[in-house]
């Protein structure tokens, strides 16, 4: 390995001849087989060999690293003369090799109050209330949040009053300036949590009840979207050979046509596509089942050149990956992947990422004479309620309502 990165023989014997050249070279090879290029695997190398004579390693074997150690070595090692670009490299390389060695001693995090609380009503809503993984990681992490603020070694969860509740729900209004919907889904969570809590004998009776968020009228906000005149330019701007081009095309085309959320195209995954009879099947985000659409030609198309032309070769069954090594899931590159093209364009929209797609597939849906079932049908909604918002933007069918002829009545 070590002879296809240097070109000079001393530089060659300099890395053989280091401490712990195998553990090196191994892990020099992973990176490769990561896709990662020889520009980008050479520096890699001249920092494992700094690391491993900067803590010894070759007189500690298999002893754990801490994250610390390792942080004072790169601030003995970089000086005053060293960047802080270099010392962040020397950082980062020792980390992850450490890591993949096995040997990084990362730092126990003691668990947060309530912890066995949270766990239990993690498992509740598991089991009984069938929720998806993602509506339960985001209640988990509000309660623990609320947990850390209002209890200490001197509070129990019996200690907390409808004032202490009260006055965080303000606090997301005040300081944080948080929309009555935010507010009243946070108080939600809450009530939701202390009522199992209550049933247990864990806090205070009639806490839960206590708990009232703010007002919120029914259908009250509209559905922001581009107009199908700035989606049409959108899907122009990926029209090239470059490879992010081609990725993003296949993307996009998948928010705008089938106004997909943004964590059903991230974990959209290879066995999702069934190229003989022309089907996709989805996992939704929200209900976790399963919904299969037929594939059209210019979004198969699109996703099938990515798969042919860019998307690399690599371990990961998930659909769109990075461009650049080591390879790995978008996640939320994928709202910058929207966001940035939109802006871009000059779009103003008070949010900008893949879900204002879905309002502007829907909108077109619904110009297009779908009704609001089909619409419904095809977003994945469960209650036509969600659906109805969207003939609050219909202008064409508003105006024709306004024309009607009442006759007499007038």
């Amino acid at each position: 390995m070590f002879e296809q990165l240097f070109e000079r023989p001393h530089a060659v014997t300099r890395h053989r001849t280091g401490p712990l050249p195998k553990e090196r070279e191994q892990y020099l090879r992973h990176l490769v087989d990561q896709g990662m290029a020889r520009l980008t695997v050479k520096p890699a190398a001249e920092y494992l060999l700094i690391v491993a004579r900067r803590l010894r390693l070759e007189n500690r074997p298999g002893e754990a690293i801490g994250i610390a150690e390792i942080a004072r070595a790169a601030r003995r090692w970089g000086g005053e003369r060293a960047s802080r670009c270099s010392r962040q490299r020397f950082l980062r390389f020792a980390t992850q090799w450490l890591e993949f060695l096995g040997r990084l001693q990362r730092t126990s995090v003691a668990p947060g109050p309530g912890a066995k609380q949270i766990l239990a009503y993690a498992d509740y809503m598991r089991c009984e209330q069938a929720l998806s993984p993602r509506t339960i990681s985001y209640r988990c992490w509000t309660i623990r949040g609320v947990l850390r603020r209002l209890l200490d070694e001197k509070r129990s969860l019996r200690d907390i009053t409808i004032n202490d509740i009260d006055r965080l729900l303000a606090e997301r209004v005040e300081r944080y300036g948080d929309a009555r919907i935010t507010v009243q889904t946070y108080a939600c969570t809450l009530r939701t949590f202390f009522r199992f809590a209550e049933a247990r004998g864990w806090c205070r009776s009639g806490l839960a009840a206590a708990i009232k968020g703010p007002r919120v009228y029914s259908q009250e906000p509209l559905p922001v979207g581009p107009s199908w005149v700035d989606v049409e330019r959108l899907l122009a701007t990926t029209k090239g050979d470059h490879p992010i081009d081609v990725r993003d095309r296949a993307i996009l085309m998948l928010l705008v046509s089938h106004g997909f959320r943004a964590g059903e195209v991230i974990w959209l995954r290879l066995d999702d596509f069934d190229w003989e009879r022309e089907q996709l099947s989805i996992s939704r985000a929200k209900s976790s089942r399963v919904q299969t659409y037929p594939l059209s030609h210019p979004v198969g198309e699109a996703v099938l050149r990515y798969l042919k032309e860019v998307r690399p070769r690599c371990s990961h069954r998930e659909v769109f990956l990075t461009c650049r090594a080591p390879f790995r899931p978008l996640g939320a590159g994928l709202w910058r992947i929207v966001a940035l093209r939109l802006r871009h364009l000059g779009v103003a929209l008070p949010h900008s990422g893949p879900h204002a797609l879905r309002h502007a597939c829907a909108t077109h849906l619904l110009s297009k004479g779908l009704s609001l079932k089909e619409i419904g049908d095809h977003l994945g909604h469960r209650r036509p309620d969600t659906t109805r918002i969207y003939t609050k933007v219909d202008l064409v069918g508003l105006r024709r309502v306004a024309d009607f002829d009442l006759g007499d009545l007038r």
